[in-house]
Parts: C-alpha cells; structure tokens; sequence
C-alpha cells in the first residue's frame, strides 16, 4: 500500500505552507517544498510499497506521539553494496527474519537506512505518522520503548569500526527530520542498549552518539548561524599544519591530498599531527578529512575535535575511502585563530596513522 504524506497538523500550528505532492516512482510520494517550509526539509524516504513488502499481520496504532529515537544496528555484514537495490533487499531480508523467525507481525522496527544512506520504511503506516507528525505504530525494536520510540535500524556491525559516511549523513539529517516533525529533543536519541541488556547498537556506534545528537541539534538549528560561504583546506604542506619530527614526509600514493603527506606509527604518546584554522565567528562548522588509503595504514585512526563544548574524538578507517573528502561530522567551533582537529598517534591498532589534509566550512 502506497503512502500519501498530508500536512502535519503540528506544521499547521507552525504556521508551515501546504507541501505539494508528486508520485515517485513504485508508488512513493515525493514532497515538493516551499521557500517556507521548515528547517528540517524532509529526506527521500522508501516507503514499504516502494520495496515490496509483504502484507503485515495486525498493527496497533498509537495516538500519542514518540517523545524518542532509538538507534541499532542490524549486526549484519559492513556490505560495500551501496545500491538502492541492495537497500530494498536489506528491508525485504529483515521483514522475513522478524515476521518468519520471532512471528513478529511485520518488521520490528520502524525505519531502515543501508549502508549506502537510503532510507527506507521498516514498519507499516510509519511513514504516514511522520509526514502527519501525528501518533505512531507501535513497534517490536526495543521494549521499553515500543509504544514511546521511532526506532531505526542501521545496517552493518558496529562494534569496533563506524558506520559508513553515507549512512551517518543520512542518519543525522533523518534523524534531525523526525525530531521537527515530532517535536522531539536532540538529547533524546537513545542507543538499544539503554533499554535492553544487548550490545545493540555496537560500542563504536554507541559512543559516537553524544556526535549524533550534537550533528542534530546543528540541523534544528538551521546551522547555528554560521558565517555563509565560509570555507578553509589545511594541507598538511601549509603553515597551518604542524608535527613533530616523528611524523615522516611520503609521496607514496596517488590518493594524496597535495604534494605530500605525514605518517607515523601508532604509539601510547602524545604526539598528534595539528591543523590550525582561523575561524571566523562562533557556529557550527563541518569538518572533512583527505587522506590516502592504503591496506597497510591504521583501521582506527583518531581525530580529535577541539570543539567549543568539549573535545571530540573520531575514528577513521584509513584503509578505505581515500583520495577524497570525508566527514568527520559537524561541530561546534570557536572563533580565532587555533587548532581545530589533531590527528592522534594513540591508538591500539596497527599499521601508519596519515595526516594529510582537513577541510572546515560552515553547517
């Protein structure tokens, strides 16, 4: 059955402007927005006609709204099939597992994104409530928070590495959609395991939601009032940059962000890489990394973010995704001349950590 989305009565409220619709391909709806419309446009969304789902047993409408987001992971395989067929197999492949093996009357959760960024309906009439901002189906994902809690299945295992940066992008901005239209909080995006005795959503994904949040509450904000148009490349080759004598000079690979680059081997020191920057006014800013990858080089790289409310740590893969922009996420910057990400030698897996370059412009 094809989902019509209607205007959401909490819109209506808002003072919002109707949105148009248009018919997607296989039956999904399209929303076509308005210079007046929210902060938060709604992403593309495949609703469970669009990828064949099967008829769902008996579901219990909510009248009440979610008041959270719960994150998991599918604790399936980290597929490098980044498709939107893969994506609607993914879907299809869960509804049997809940509906064939835990006799669940569709599938559990309410929405899926692959590791590819599409997002997808999980559960029945979901996305009918989310365009309403209105109600919700309860769901079988996370008791405790069935009948309270949009829930959201990632695809992949995320317990020792992250989330692909299509899947994070995708799960920021959806995330950020469902708290405007529900009127949830971003400090209300809860992991699996806050409610169950699971690993659900793996470690590495579970502590990188303060980020989650964080990235979200920047979307509400409609960027936090950065300065337009600003944009910085620090190359490792520039007077922005600075490493002591341990961090070796390569041209090694073709997937180099300039001349050169820095490596070093992984040690227990405090010995990081640093990129400085002159930030130009307090806000939100995106923060990219170059690097060349390479199977030899570190699985768990760690950027340090010195963001104005605490400093931040990210791991990157430096194995794959090399030769072009990767985000690290969107953070929270001061103003002045300072250093804004280091790259840290402390780590406890092996092979080179890479510093290269780093790309600031504003959310």
């Amino acid at each position: 059955m094809s989902e019509s989305p209607r205007v959401s009565r909490r819109s209506a409220l808002r003072g919002a402007v109707v949105l148009g619709v248009g018919a997607a391909a296989g039956g999904g709806a399209v929303l076509t927005p308005t210079a007046a419309q929210a902060a938060v446009p709604r992403p593309t969304i495949a609703s469970t006609s669009d990828w064949g789902a099967r008829r769902p047993g008996s579901l219990t409408q909510l009248s009440n709204d979610p008041d959270k987001i719960v994150i998991h992971h599918t604790a399936s395989a980290n597929s490098n099939d980044f498709s939107l067929q893969h994506a609607y197999d993914l879907a299809y492949t869960i509804q049997g597992w809940h509906m064939n093996e835990n006799n669940w009357s569709d599938s559990g959760q309410h929405f899926t994104i692959s590791r590819g960024g599409h997002i997808m309906e999980g559960r029945h009439t979901s996305l009918r409530h989310l365009l309403d901002g209105d109600g919700m189906v309860q769901g079988a994902h996370a008791p405790g928070a069935n009948t309270s809690g949009i829930g959201i299945e990632n695809e992949g295992l995320y317990t020792s590495v992250l989330p692909t940066t299509q899947l994070w992008n995708s799960m920021v901005t959806f995330c950020a959609y469902i708290c405007q239209q529900y009127g949830i909080r971003s400090s209300q995006i809860f992991g699996h395991r806050d409610f169950s005795a699971t690993a659900c959503p793996g470690n590495a994904l579970y502590a990188r939601l303060p980020q989650l949040r964080s990235e979200v509450q920047a979307k509400l904000d409609g960027g936090g009032g950065d300065p337009p148009d600003f944009q910085v490349v620090v190359d490792n080759g520039g007077s922005g940059f600075g490493a002591s004598d341990n961090w070796g000079t390569s041209t090694y690979s073709s997937q180099r962000h300039g001349a050169d680059y820095r490596f070093a081997d992984p040690q227990t020191v405090s010995d990081a890489a640093y990129f400085r920057a002159d930030i130009p006014a307090a806000g939100n800013y995106k923060i990219e990394t170059w690097y060349p990858a390479n199977a030899g080089y570190n699985s768990a790289t760690p950027y340090v973010i010195y963001a104005s409310d605490g400093n931040r740590t990210v791991h990157v893969d430096q194995r794959s995704n090399g030769g072009r922009w990767v985000s690290l996420g969107t953070f929270p910057l001061a103003a002045g001349n300072r250093s804004v990400v280091a790259v840290s030698r402390w780590t406890g897996t092996t092979g080179y950590v890479i510093a290269d370059a780093v790309r600031i412009s504003s959310a």
